[in-house]
């Protein structure tokens, strides 16, 4: 997503979020039609649902979202679509919160690292270095091969400190 203003990452910064949205939606279709991969209406529409905010959504205020769209109200058609979207990192889920939110950086091979805002449940993705740092020499130290990470921090957003 380019639409970002600054150098913060999604989620803190301030951007155009109408093109923000139309541009995330855009590039996951134009990638799950590259490589083949059937963008569903539900997938779509959970996307959508995922990039309203930025903030992760549980797996029932998503299926919520769904029934009042029109998409059913079983729960397989919410963690259908959130396990397609994981599995083709066009969105993550937050371990912490048990949520999801849509990727900021999709299509990219990354190591995402997490902010969460614990006053306004704002969620900002950064990028994250798991073979570098205390971990990484730990892991090389020992012979291990770090395939995958999940860094999550809480603390509070710009936006909520300049209320304070």
């Amino acid at each position: 997503m380019t639409s970002q203003s600054s150098d913060l990452p999604l989620g803190f910064a301030r951007h155009d979020h109408t093109a923000c949205v139309a541009e995330a939606v855009d590039a996951a279709e134009d990638r799950c039609a590259r490589e083949g991969l059937r963008f569903t209406p539900q997938r779509r529409k959970v996307l959508e649902i995922l990039l309203q905010e930025h903030r992760a959504l549980g797996a029932y205020a998503i299926l919520d979202k769904l029934r009042e769209a029109g998409f059913g109200s079983q729960p397989p058609v919410a963690y259908r679509a959130l396990e397609f979207l994981v599995d083709n990192d066009l969105a993550h889920k937050i371990e912490r919160l048990n949520a999801f939110v849509a990727c900021a950086h999709p299509g990219e091979n990354h190591a995402p690292a997490f902010m969460i805002c614990r006053l306004c449940e704002t969620v900002a993705e950064a990028q994250s270095g798991p073979a570098k740092g205390a971990l990484g020499d730990v892991a090389r130290a020992t012979g291990f091969q770090i395939e995958r990470t999940v860094v999550e921090a809480e603390g509070i957003c710009p936006a909520c400190v300049e209320k304070a």
